[in-house]
């Protein structure tokens, strides 16, 4: 049976002293994790104090990225060895805003899931598409051909490990989400790819989540559909209340 989760995606927002502050007004008031997991990625700052926070709570602290070396002459990225040891045990790779912003390949992304499992890390594995892609008439079916890179030369171990997120490039931010139909047809899509990838035993065990101008207004719609696990939520996961309504949606 898969567990849904409600993860929120802070990204560059929050100092450390306004994070702590977060988890201490959400952490009691959360679901027992077997029932529904609830998540925090924020930023690398932040982390160590917020897992600190959180202790004995259900609430998951999450990285937003990683690199795919342990250590080495790499300036300003983040070793997932030494996330795993400061007691992180999820990171988010391949958002959409990777991808566009700091030119984030496949092949990369690749790289860093692989790593990030070989430390002990859970990769939220993101995968997008275009509004020029969805005019054009090729709906999402191209997410196919984004799933196999990424996951490229998984085992089926490995795989069990991994959550994908859904995330339309043109609904993240802009308010616009996709409907409940659209958001089910892309994890519908990428279900049935891992299920050519690794069987539909492995693919129905894979948690599989929508992310895109989330919203108390359509978190029941979505959550409602048979092929989405959950949410990875941005700008409706800053504020503790209205969190605490998601994941009590």
């Amino acid at each position: 049976m898969r567990v849904p989760i409600i993860a929120g995606n802070w990204k560059m927002h929050k100092d450390v002293q306004e994070a702590v502050s977060f988890i201490e007004e959400v952490k009691n008031q959360l679901p027992p994790a077997d029932q529904l997991e609830t998540a925090i990625a924020a930023p690398t700052l932040c982390l160590v104090p917020m897992v600190k926070a959180a202790e004995e709570s259900p609430l998951k602290i999450m990285a937003e990225n990683c690199y795919y070396k342990n250590e080495g002459a790499y300036t300003g990225e983040t070793s997932p060895y030494a996330l795993y040891q400061a007691g992180i045990h999820h990171v988010i790779l391949g958002h959409s805003e990777r991808r566009t912003y700091f030119n984030e390949t496949d092949e990369l992304i690749n790289k860093k899931v692989k790593a990030a499992l070989a430390n002990g890390l859970c990769p939220i594995v993101c995968c997008d598409d275009t509004m020029r892609r969805r005019v054009a008439g090729k709906k999402v079916h191209w997410v196919v051909s984004r799933i196999l890179a990424d996951l490229h030369g998984l085992t089926n171990d490995e795989i069990c490990h991994v959550t994908i997120a859904y995330e339309p490039s043109w609904a993240i931010g802009t308010g616009e989400s996709a409907d409940p139909d659209q958001a089910a047809e892309g994890c519908y899509l990428i279900r049935q790819t891992i299920s050519d990838m690794y069987g539909d035993e492995v693919a129905n065990n894979v948690r599989i989540l929508y992310g895109g101008s989330v919203t108390t207004s359509n978190i029941n719609a979505l959550m409602a559909k048979n092929d989405i696990d959950g949410v990875l939520v941005g700008a409706a996961s800053l504020n503790p209340e209205t969190f605490l309504q998601l994941v009590h949606h």
